[in-house]
C-alpha cells in the first residue's frame, strides 16, 4: 500500500470497523523507534488453517483463517484477547477494503486479493495505546457524525509500528466475476505475484483462495518515520 493511498485513508472520518500452524523462518530481532521490532520470516497456510509467528516476547503474528480466506492480527502473547487486536485500529480504513484482509470479501476476487501486494500494514505495541484507539473509536460508534469525537486515534496512527506481508507464492480458483472498481484501485500486481490456477474448482464468481506462501517483515520504525 502507498504512502499516498495512506494519506487518503488518514483524512477519512472514522467509521464502524468489520468486523496456528507455525512454519519455519529466519528471524533478526533488534528494538528501534518505539518499541517497533526489525524481524522477518516466511510462512505458508493452506485454505481453512491459520498461520503464528513470534514477533517478540510480548506480541505474536497471527495471520488467522476465516471463511473467505485470511485477516492480519497482531495480539499480546500472553493473557486474554483483547476486542480490537493491535494492528486492527492502526490499520485503516474500516469497514471496507483493508491490506489485513486477504480474502474474497467486499466483492475481491482469488486473484484480486492476491494481487494487492505487497500489503503494508500497522499496529500498536502497547495496551495503553490500544486503550486510547478503543475509546477513541468507541466514541465515533457513539457519535458517527462528528468526526472530533474520534480525533484522538489520529495521533497514535503515527506512533504505529509498520509491517508488510508480501505474497510469494499461492494457489487459487480464479473468479469467474468482472473485477470490482474497488478493487481495481489496489489490485494491480497479480502478474508479478507468482500462483497456481487450480482448474479442477467448480467455476464461482469470486473463486476461493487454496494457499499462500509469504514472507512477513517489521520495519523496525514507526509510521510516522521514513526506512
Amino acid at each position: 500500500m502507498t504512502a499516498g493511498f495512506m494519506r487518503r485513508v488518514a483524512g477519512l472520518r472514522l467509521v464502524i470497523i468489520f468486523l496456528g500452524l507455525p512454519c519455519c523462518g529466519t528471524l533478526q530481532l533488534r528494538a528501534q523507534g518505539r518499541g517497533c521490532a526489525s524481524l522477518e520470516f516466511d510462512g505458508e497456510v493452506e485454505a481453512g488453517k491459520s498461520f503464528r509467528h513470534s514477533i517478540d516476547a510480548s506480541h505474536v503474528f497471527l495471520l488467522e483463517s476465516i471463511a473467505s480466506g485470511w485477516i492480519v492480527r497482531v495480539l499480546p502473547a500472553a493473557g486474554i484477547r483483547p476486542v480490537h487486536d493491535y494492528a486492527e485500529l492502526a490499520t485503516p480504513p474500516y469497514r471496507s477494503p483493508n491490506p489485513l484482509l486477504i480474502s474474497t470479501d467486499f466483492s475481491f476476487r482469488a486473484q484480486d486479493a492476491i494481487a494487492w501486494n505487497p500489503r503494508e500494514f500497522h499496529f500498536f505495541t502497547t495496551p495503553q495505546q490500544l486503550a486510547v484507539a478503543t475509546r477513541a473509536f468507541e466514541a465515533t460508534e457513539r457519535e458517527p457524525n462528528r468526526p472530533a469525537a474520534g480525533a484522538a486515534l489520529f495521533p497514535l496512527l503515527a506512533q504505529a509500528c509498520k509491517g508488510e506481508l508480501r505474497i510469494t507464492d499461492a494457489r487459487i480458483a480464479g473468479g469467474t466475476a468482472d473485477q470490482s472498481a474497488m478493487a481495481a484501485t489496489v489490485a494491480s500486481h497479480f502478474a508479478q505475484t507468482a500462483h497456481t490456477l487450480e482448474t479442477s474448482a467448480a467455476p464461482t464468481g469470486l473463486g476461493r483462495i487454496v494457499m499462500l506462501r509469504f514472507r512477513v517483515r517489521f520495519h523496525g520504525a514507526a509510521a510516522g518515520t521514513s526506512r
